[in-house]
């Protein structure tokens, strides 16, 4: 026989009202704070790599540079390299680099979790990236597949680790309805005791 037509009725089963533990429950304060404090110099530092990286001048391809707006001509370029370090270097180091949002922003800005505001925003801090980048710095241009692979980087990396890190560290929201479903159980359990 099956365990469960065993434990029937025997009174050995836990009661079905009994509390559990609540997954919304707060987590330490102190280690919040500082997961949030961590996150928020990783965040910091990210951003200085991001500036070095993508706004410091290249004077010497200057004259190769020019602005693309059509979606898939640079990819297709990265991919038509004769070197295939060359490819994985343009395509992953773009991808790699917008890994870090998907990771850090669930994290640090509690708001900014789920994955379509994860994308929403990495795409609008890249836009607003590349748009410095074409318009100001010597030896750069604005790229639409720049800004594609960035945000496919945050997706990953909002997938693979921000998602978890993200609920470890913030409890998970309460929706009205919830919140409402909740108070009508309390008051039907307060109710049943009478």
């Amino acid at each position: 026989m099956r365990r469960g037509l065993l434990s029937r009725g025997t009174g050995t089963e836990p009661a079905r009202d009994t509390p559990r533990e609540d997954p919304a429950a707060p987590r330490s304060p102190l280690v919040r704070a500082l997961v949030m404090v961590v996150a928020l110099a990783a965040t910091v530092l990210f951003a200085v790599v991001l500036a070095r990286l993508t706004l410091t001048p290249s004077y010497a391809s200057e004259a190769l540079t020019h602005s693309n707006l059509r979606p898939g001509d640079s990819i297709r370029n990265y991919l038509n390299q004769p070197a295939f370090r060359d490819t994985v270097k343009q395509l992953g180091g773009n991808i790699a680099l917008g890994v870090p949002f998907g990771v850090l922003l669930p994290v640090a800005w509690p708001r900014a979790r789920g994955l379509l505001r994860v994308v929403l925003l990495t795409t609008a801090v890249m836009v607003a990236v590349e748009l410095v980048q074409g318009a100001v710095v010597p030896g750069r241009a604005f790229d639409i597949d720049d800004v594609i692979l960035n945000t496919t980087g945050a997706l990953l990396g909002y997938l693979l680790l921000g998602r978890r890190i993200g609920r470890a560290v913030h409890p998970p929201r309460r929706r009205r309805w919830q919140r409402g479903a909740r108070r009508e159980r309390t008051a039907a359990a307060g109710s049943g005791k009478a």
